[in-house]
């Protein structure tokens, strides 16, 4: 059980800990969530076809994955504040070296193992601030304000994302990729000088682990070795398949199905992403007066899986008409708009129950185990819709979307009180 933290560790400097937090997460996401929003022109400018971009950019999700659960082992024997600067620094330093030698300009083309292996290097690096901000969030905040702090935290995600698409598209197609990279760079240095000034382990961490209740807690099950953490790790990987097929071929599917102009593209990815940080935080506090983090997990899954059927319908109906109408266009800005956001709406209720179950001393490890799950699919995502287009086009991808959705479901089924009892009763034995 996670015990609630002192008056001196809910002081108001848990807020600049959670401002640092989603900063690094932000910073990190307009590289992440936002270099996919640039597709249609990175395609055009390293000269790629589908099956190349998708590889590309499912590497920097591979390379989140593989560092995520180190990362987070890291974060829970180092502590939040070395890894954040670490992880941060040597993230903007990787997208400078990309801003040097992965750019393309109209004299040189980078080849695909330049711009593949800096996108995984950005990945592997920047893996660390995940499970680290969470870790400073479930540290210093209570239980009656975890589900709001840390879908706050979330919300960094969809923030960096909107920025992205936003900001990306526009300076890759005006200044280039090389600027772009730069852009990404100074946002990763800055936030690391935010963690700097702000982020550090509250006394309460210390005071726990030396405590009798600590030693108990140290001696119970990790998440490693948690059934319940694994069952709804697996839920929160499966049900990212369909948000990450949205965020790195979303603006394909408009400008190629759709014939949708640069601008509406842009409308429509800026839509999803700030419609999700909405949401986010919405849907933390609503969870955290109801304590209904389950129930709320899987009615996002259902209410997604049934969108994405509704898009994969009317992509098949549009496939069968002579043109494409603006309102069948519309139509399917709007479906997508409203399956981006409703897939991606849960995360910082799913990032809680799951930091609640392995403990906050154990929080880095069990947020590295979700998000290497996460980026998992966010690698495999990318590489099959190329393969789903070439069997049945698009209606097949978002069929396939709403399958994963639906399969989530179960997973997300194991109800969090009962498992918290359960660990009481048995710290409460070896007490004893």
């Amino acid at each position: 059980m996670i015990q609630a933290p002192s008056l001196s560790a809910t002081s108001s400097h848990r807020w600049k800990v959670l401002t640092a937090g989603v900063a690094a997460n932000a910073a990190f996401s307009v590289a992440f969530s936002g270099i996919p929003m640039t597709a249609v022109l990175m395609r055009s400018g390293y000269r790629l076809d589908n099956a190349a971009l998708g590889l590309v950019l499912g590497l920097m999700g591979l390379g989140i994955a593989v560092s995520e659960l180190p990362w987070g082992l890291l974060t829970d024997r180092w502590g939040d504040r070395p890894v954040l600067l670490t992880g941060l620094g040597a993230t903007a330093l990787a997208l400078l070296a990309m801003a040097l030698l992965a750019a393309p300009t109209p004299q040189h083309v980078p080849g695909l193992g330049w711009l593949g292996a800096g996108l995984l290097g950005v990945g592997l690096l920047g893996g660390s601030v995940n499970g680290a901000s969470g870790r400073a969030v479930m540290s210093w905040f209570a239980e009656g304000e975890r589900g709001l702090a840390m879908s706050i935290r979330q919300t960094a995600v969809p923030l960096g994302g909107a920025i992205g698409a936003l900001l990306l598209p526009a300076v890759a197609l005006r200044f280039g990729f090389a600027a772009m990279y730069a852009l990404l760079a100074a946002l990763c240095a800055l936030s690391a000088l935010l963690a700097w000034a702000w982020v550090h382990e509250p006394s309460t961490v210390a005071a726990r682990a030396a405590s009798p209740a600590g030693a108990i807690a140290a001696r119970s099950i990790g998440p490693l070795r948690d059934a319940r953490v694994w069952r709804l790790v697996a839920g929160i990987g499966i049900l990212c398949a369909p948000q990450f097929a949205v965020l790195s071929f979303g603006t394909v599917f408009l400008h190629d199905a759709g014939h949708a102009g640069l601008a509406e593209i842009a409308a429509a990815m800026t839509a999803v992403q700030v419609g999700a940080m909405a949401m986010r935080v919405w849907s933390g506090r609503w969870t955290d007066r109801r304590r209904n983090r389950p129930a709320y997990l899987r009615a996002c899954s259902l209410l997604s899986a049934a969108l994405f059927a509704a898009l994969a319908g009317l992509a098949w109906a549009g496939e069968g008409a002579a043109g494409t109408s603006a309102t069948l266009r519309a139509l399917w800005i709007g479906l997508l708009a409203a399956s981006g956001i409703c897939v991606s709406a849960w995360h910082g209720v799913a990032y809680t129950e799951l930091a609640t179950l392995s403990g906050a001393a154990r929080a880095g490890t069990a947020l590295g185990m979700a998000n290497t799950s996460v980026f998992l699919v966010c690698f495999v995502t990318p590489l099959s819709i190329p393969h789903l287009l070439a069997l049945q086009g698009w209606p097949l991808v978002w069929l396939v979307a709403a399958a994963c959705a639906g399969a989530a479901l179960p997973l997300l089924a194991a109800p969090a009180k009962a498992a918290q009892a359960k660990a009481s009763k048995a710290a409460l034995s070896r007490s004893t």
